[in-house]
């Protein structure tokens, strides 16, 4: 599987949470303490947005994350008030470049941990499914990008909680058409560069872990002396594959069978279920 970390808020250096938190989403790259695998090194990604540009940039490779010094040098002056971070464990597919998450749809960014379950077996249903329009911009062999482009197909645009249900729904479909009893793992995010929505379901309901910081006020209270909390808007918020380290009150786990949504305002949450497509 994989670790992830998305970002929204007030505007700051990639390396504030890639490297120097104690439990760094780069100290995870070696030692994941929620993950399936302790170790995550077949390629990394990250992809951020400024507020000139409505495109999310890339900067993705098949190295392991711990020892890129491209990243190292990028994430000490690249400035974001949106960005994704994610080191990757391959469930089957290659480990290639274009494997790698995040990935990008005009404005859209998705990335994700987990599953499809007996994937070999459904790809061909699977793909025939994602719009023709659609299907000629997959670069890559992941399941990961399939479910990206079956969302985009039942309206991420008009509506990303109605099509990642429906894409979850139409994996489960497919799946158990296949006898695959619980086709579907997932933790997943998406933004459009404005609002960021995170998902955790599986099939079996035993999903894999994810967790959105505490409101910033709250926290300022708790921990007047933490500097970093002084210098961030008080609508920052973080959605963890795990905690970047154990600062009591700062992480709440996301409930199963959920999805929430950053954006300006009250953030929300709200139950799941996948959906007929």
């Amino acid at each position: 599987m994989c670790r992830w970390l998305a970002y929204s808020g007030t505007p700051i250096l990639l390396d504030t949470l890639l490297y120097k938190p104690a439990h760094s989403l780069i100290d995870q790259s070696l030692h994941s303490k929620l993950g399936v695998e302790t170790t995550n090194g077949d390629g990394f990604g990250v992809g951020w947005y400024t507020e000139s540009n409505e495109s999310p940039a890339l900067f993705r490779d098949i190295g392991p994350a711990w020892n890129n010094r491209n990243l190292r040098e990028l994430a000490d002056h690249v400035h974001s008030p949106l960005f994704f971070a994610h080191i990757r464990a391959s469930t089957g597919t290659a480990v290639q470049q274009s494997n790698c998450h995040p990935f990008r749809y005009g404005r859209w960014m998705f990335m994700h941990n987990g599953a499809i379950a007996g994937f070999p077996l459904m790809r061909r249903d699977l793909t025939m499914l994602i719009d023709p329009g659609l299907y000629v911009d997959i670069e890559g062999t992941t399941d990961s990008e399939v479910m990206f482009y079956l969302a985009l197909t039942f309206g991420l645009d008009q509506d990303p909680p109605a099509a990642v249900a429906r894409m979850a729904g139409t994996v489960e479909r497919v799946g158990r058409e296949h006898d695959v009893e619980f086709p579907l793992q997932m933790t997943l995010a998406i933004t459009d560069g404005e609002r960021l929505w995170a998902f955790r379901y599986s099939s079996a309901h035993t999903s894999r872990s994810l967790f959105y910081s505490s409101r910033v006020e709250a926290l300022r209270r708790l921990h007047p002396d933490v500097a970093f909390l002084q210098d961030i808007s008080e609508e920052t918020r973080l959605i963890v594959s795990e905690p970047l380290g154990d600062l009591p009150g700062a992480w709440n786990e996301v409930p199963e069978s959920t999805y929430g949504i950053v954006q300006s305002g009250a953030d929300e949450l709200h139950p799941f279920a996948p959906a007929a497509a």
